[in-house]
């Protein structure tokens, strides 16, 4: 069983939930590297170097400063950053029920299972879980993790519930800031064309049908190097003659198409599958 990296409670009206936070992201593919010396293999040591002076610094004598104008500093103590850091009370209070759709995917960053705690915790989280389905609402709410302060949704998936940690509205840059085509520009055919097209590639969403390809020709090579084996790179795929008018590159598209397997059809759902 996961470890809980916080335990605390849910909170809605006058009911309390006790709950264990834990990671519903598993890092177990990801791959770290050291950097070496060519010549020796021997590992690459940092060192702190003040570029006044060409000296190296020791920790003791390290502060964090913030640049609030060029080149000039205000720096921070311990203490300083305690003062700033908010309470960390254990509670997550959901302040509103949202409807899931309504929330766009850019707020949501870390997600998080979260399971019941202590004698008597099941019932309610069972009926927060499934009155959040029937609903299709989110419960929004603060949490803190870390000395700091994260807005966070709430939602069931499957049997459990997750609590996915959110951006703040002033972290998401506005999509009127990115220089994007204003009208249409296109014709009726290939917007019907590009409607067929869309229609032919429809399925449910099954994580399992996306694989970590990179990864896995990455530890493939590893291993290979490590028995002395020589590294061949597979064949690079054979890639379609570009084609230039929209309405052609549609219609050809759609003749690939034809003769596949037909399309899974999933349910319409709510913001997100689990």
């Amino acid at each position: 069983m996961a470890r809980s990296l916080w335990t605390g409670t849910i909170s809605f009206g006058l009911v309390t939930i006790p709950v264990g936070l834990q990671s519903a992201v598993a890092r177990r593919e990801e791959l770290s590297f050291h950097l070496l010396h060519k010549k020796d293999q021997s590992r690459i040591e940092y060192r702190r170097v003040c570029v006044a002076e060409g000296v190296e610094v020791p920790w003791k004598d390290v502060v964090k400063g913030y640049e609030f104008a060029k080149g000039r500093f205000v720096t921070l103590t311990d203490s300083d950053f305690a003062k700033a850091r908010v309470e960390a009370t254990h509670t997550f209070a959901i302040q509103a029920f949202v409807p899931a759709r309504d929330i766009g995917y850019l707020y949501f960053d870390h997600p998080y299972y979260l399971a019941p705690s202590g004698k008597g915790a099941g019932k309610a989280y069972a009926l927060l879980r499934d009155a959040l389905e029937k609903s299709e609402r989110v419960g929004v709410g603060t949490i803190v993790l870390r000395q700091r302060e994260h807005v966070a949704a709430l939602e069931p998936a499957g049997q459990a519930l997750t609590l996915t940690t959110m951006r703040f509205a002033h972290e998401i840059r506005r999509p009127d800031s990115v220089e994007v085509p204003r009208g249409a520009g296109y014709a009726k055919k290939e917007l019907a064309l590009a409607d067929q097209l869309i229609e032919s590639l429809a399925a449910p969403w099954d994580p399992s049908d996306y694989k970590d390809t990179y990864t896995d020709a990455l530890k493939a090579m590893i291993e290979q190097k490590a028995r002395g084996k020589p590294i061949e790179a597979p064949e690079a795929p054979k890639r379609a003659a570009r084609v230039v008018d929209l309405a052609r590159a549609l219609e050809e598209s759609l003749r690939t198409r034809r003769g596949a397997r037909t399309p899974r059809r999933g349910r319409k759902g709510g913001r997100r599958a689990a």
